[in-house]
């Protein structure tokens, strides 16, 4: 979808059909797959084929979670974008449904959002079926192939049976691109219940745009935020709005999202946020987050280099739980890692609090507890001083590749040095995170760690985070699937997401500790099932 990917493809009135008809063939209710391919994710959500890049129009209703997302399904490399889709009713196993937008003369249906439409303010369904409203982005290819710079404009379609068919709205774009921005798009929209509106925010190049509705239909601008806050070294995406309450506090305050392309926090694609108020027309920041946003520059929901463009489900049974999800790849190299059946996978759903620390107002990431199911079995860990490296003794039958780990660090006094885990194969093949007592800095090295000549800016260097909490004990929680790690460190204070791609699974676990002796105070580990039946995607 990003404008450094845009293709000189010409994608027709007759070509558009044929994309359908070849989709049509391809849809994944069609396509019976193990999800067994070497590097495949066995408990994130990945397409059944093809390639997938952001998630998009995210809402719950009557039981379900929809997650739809970026998909082009006649190649695994970006191309004209469709909305694929999935439902899951526990949000670890998926059940993948037909595709849900597809390009039409209008354009290409890049990211945006969904929203339940419950009381019929737009006229769409009915006060007893309420329709399901899409907002997202149009892009006329040929409009850009021309030279012009209109060509993204906001549309929207409908849906009156639980999300299983769509109605484009015959009068779009309900947002023409009448300032000629070259990068219009993603919208996410959310009902703000003090002005009795629908608001719909989304990035326009270097900041972001408010836009206000009663109806979903009509809109009206109503202010910008960002030109002079901020990262600004790559082009702002895939913005989400939101209240959030302070933990520990009755104290509530507005987060706001914005992804960025190049400019991350460790190279290319990454996701950063500001706090502050909205009053349902401007966002301004924080007094104390901006305080502190004039030092750091930019604050990073993930400093991974493998999180990017996500955002949060609309509609949740409780109004203040904040669901993430994020395309777990960047796009320094998306289009070329080492697979070919599929391209990318999703991060495991989050859930987001809002921290005081004395840096100012932070959001911390956790799994969702609904992943608890997935455990199954629990192998306790024992005290143990490392000074050099110590294999675990892991359960026989439990490897690296597919894991749930916690761990409970006991920091020294004063020192320097650093510690943490070690994957391993027996092709000598290596991947390491840990952390570095005297910088207080979580690092991830995947410079070993198997494939890496698929692209020069996949393994240059260790990638870096900061540690927010100030703690005695650190504690970190893993979760290790065949290609990829996450962590959240200190109760999610800082997470970190990597994938890597070793030539056999990682099936050792080792933990070391360089130019220090460092307490593991505990821990556990917890083998996790797959969620892909064989051949059918459970529900």
């Amino acid at each position: 979808m990003r404008a450094v990917f845009y293709l000189t493809l010409l994608c027709s009135t007759i070509v558009l059909n044929a994309c359908r008809q070849t989709a049509e063939q391809q849809s994944p209710t069609n396509t019976s797959v193990a999800r067994r391919e070497q590097h495949r994710p066995q408990f994130h959500f990945s397409p059944p084929t093809q390639w997938m890049n952001d998630p998009n129009g995210m809402f719950y209703f009557e039981g379900e979670y929809h997650l739809f997302y970026q998909y082009y399904p006649d190649s695994n490399v970006w191309g004209p974008m469709h909305w694929g889709h999935a439902v899951s009713t526990d949000l670890a196993h998926w059940q993948d449904l037909p595709i849900a937008l597809y390009p039409d003369s209008l354009g290409y249906i890049f990211s945006g959002s969904a929203v339940v439409d419950q009381h019929n303010t737009s006229g769409l369904g009915t006060q007893e079926q309420p329709p399901i409203v899409a907002i997202f982005t149009y892009h006329y290819a040929e409009g850009e192939r021309a030279g012009r710079n209109d060509f993204q404009y906001q549309g929207i379609a409908y849906s009156t049976d639980k999300g299983r068919t769509w109605t484009k709205y015959a009068g779009n774009p309900v947002i023409p691109n009448t300032q000629s921005i070259r990068d219009f798009r993603d919208p996410k929209v959310l009902w703000h219940e003090a002005s009795q509106q629908w608001v719909m925010v989304f990035a326009a190049y270097d900041h972001l745009k408010f836009w206000g509705s009663k109806n979903l239909l009509e809109w009206r601008h109503l202010s910008d935020f960002g030109k002079e806050w901020g990262s600004h070294a790559g082009v702002w995406e895939c913005p989400d709005l939101f209240p959030m309450q302070v933990e520990g506090s009755g104290e509530t305050q507005w987060a706001l999202l914005s992804s960025i392309n190049p400019g991350g926090p460790n190279g290319g694609s990454g996701t950063q946020y500001f706090i502050g108020q909205f009053d349902g027309a401007q966002f301004e920041l924080d007094a104390a987050f901006a305080e502190n946003l004039k030092k750091e520059k930019a604050v990073w929901l993930d400093y991974g280099r493998d999180n990017y463009a996500g955002v949060t489900w609309s509609g949740l049974p409780d109004a203040q739980r904040r669901l993430f999800l994020g395309w777990m790849s960047n796009w320094d190299y998306a289009q070329v890692v080492p697979t070919t059946a599929w391209r990318s996978a999703m991060t495991l759903p989050r859930d987001l609090r809002l921290l005081a620390t004395p840096n100012g107002h932070r959001i911390a990431s956790w799994p969702a507890p609904e992943l608890l199911q997935l455990r199954t079995a629990t192998h306790p860990l024992k005290s143990v001083l490392v000074d050099g490296r110590s294999e675990l003794a892991l359960p026989a039958g439990v490897g690296a590749a597919q894991t749930e780990l916690e761990l409970e660090w006991e920091l020294p006094e004063n020192g320097s040095g650093e510690f943490g885990i070690e994957l391993s194969n027996s092709l000598g093949e290596t991947y390491r995170i840990g952390y570095n007592i005297e910088n207080q800095q979580f690092y991830s090295d995947r410079r070993n760690a198997g494939k890496k000549d698929f692209s020069e800016k996949f393994a240059p260097g260790l990638h870096l985070a900061p540690r927010i909490g100030n703690d005695k004990v650190l504690r970190m929680r893993l979760y290790l699937d065949a290609a990829s790690v996450e962590m959240f460190a200190d109760n999610g204070a800082t997470a970190l997401t990597d994938i890597f791609f070793p030539n056999e699974d990682f099936q050792r676990i080792t933990l070391y500790a360089e130019k220090c002796s460092v307490k593991l105070a505990g821990g556990n580990i917890y083998p996790l099932r797959r969620i892909w039946d064989e051949g059918t995607i459970r529900k």
